[in-house]
């Protein structure tokens, strides 16, 4: 008799799932395109109450999360493996697996986002020297249908000296609440050979008046994706840019006459401490690791939204022609 009962036990704890996570969206195998949607619960995890869960891509870092959420997720064209996981009271873990496919271009963006596409084509753009480098730059800037993605590609034409910067910027719109987004841009380049960096930023100032710097180049000195942080104040602000886990190839051995494809998401909280989540660059995606800090800064700004790019020279003297096209940014 008692083995018949645990014979029964046995059979009820081999039907009892180890987790009960449910996927609401997307669904496996499906379609996707980038950002897409990630929602997803559970309330146990390997028979234990759940505390928290996580999602990753493929092989990436794992983003923890609350044991039900809502969020945006980039990832590069292609076939991906993701990963929905949980954790349980007493240190169980579970993780489901969806296989999916990430389409070009956002058809129709998810009813939580805004969207602004077409940043390159804006009549507002403006130019100047960045004082944060050495040296001089000139610069000029005009919409051209050739090369082009578009029909509205925005060339950009640089000359320096001892290896001064351009910093070409537009203000795109006001939004003090969005606390994510997704900077997503074309770059052709032509004759790279006295290119150093590469730099693609986006300002917001939001509800407490400062500004938030969301900065991040490709590094041709150090081969690695950087990012900005203030590491003083925002009253006594000390700009810096950290490099990164992520390597970035050398703008100058970028193929040239190419279109490449750059995808970079951040996020802040209240008080502007951001975190670097990932970047694509032609479908490669990698995760930042511990790319965290405060990037506030007091400027005195009213309310904007604004996106840098940048051009810095290498070398005692150069110039340098790149073009900017399907310049889009999510944001929720």
């Amino acid at each position: 008799m008692k083995t018949i009962c645990f014979s029964i036990l046995a059979f009820v704890a081999s039907v009892v799932p180890a987790s009960a996570i449910t996927v609401a969206t997307p669904a496996d195998g499906a379609q996707v395109t980038s950002p897409f949607n990630l929602v997803a619960s559970t309330s146990s995890c390997g028979s234990q109450g759940a505390v928290s869960m996580g999602y990753s891509l493929d092989n990436g870092a794992t983003t923890i999360t609350s044991t039900a959420f809502n969020v945006m997720v980039v990832a590069g064209d292609g076939q991906h493996i993701l990963h929905v996981k949980c954790w349980g009271t007493h240190g169980a873990a579970g993780d489901t697996s969806l296989d999916l496919t990430v389409i070009p271009d956002i058809a129709t963006p998810p009813s939580n986002i805004t969207v602004v596409s077409n940043i390159q084509s804006l009549s507002n753009w403006v130019w100047k020297h960045d004082p944060g480098t050495s040296g001089d730059s000139t610069g000029t800037s005009d919409l051209v249908p050739e090369p082009s993605l578009t029909g509205n590609a925005r060339k950009m034409n640089l000359s320096f000296t001892d290896a001064g910067g351009e910093i070409y910027h537009v203000s795109f719109g006001k939004d003090t609440a969005a606390t994510h987004f997704i900077y997503d841009a074309y770059v052709w380049l032509g004759d790279a050979s006295s290119l150093a960096n590469i730099e693609m930023d986006m300002n917001q100032v939001i509800a407490n008046g400062n500004t938030v710097i969301y900065g991040v180049q490709c590094d041709g000195y150090s081969g690695t994706w950087d990012y900005t942080l203030n590491m003083g104040t925002p009253a006594q602000p000390r700009i810096r840019w950290i490099r990164s886990n992520v390597s970035c190839p050398d703008p100058k051995t970028w193929k040239p006459d190419t279109w490449h494809h750059v995808q970079i998401s951040y996020s802040r909280n209240g008080v502007g401490d951001v975190t670097y989540e990932s970047v694509v660059l032609d479908g490669n995606q990698s995760e930042f690791v511990d790319a965290t800090g405060n990037s506030a800064f007091d400027l005195g700004w009213g309310v904007t939204l604004l996106t840098n790019f940048q051009l810095d020279g290498l070398g005692p003297d150069g110039s340098i022609t790149a073009y900017l096209d399907k310049v889009t940014i999510s944001r929720w």
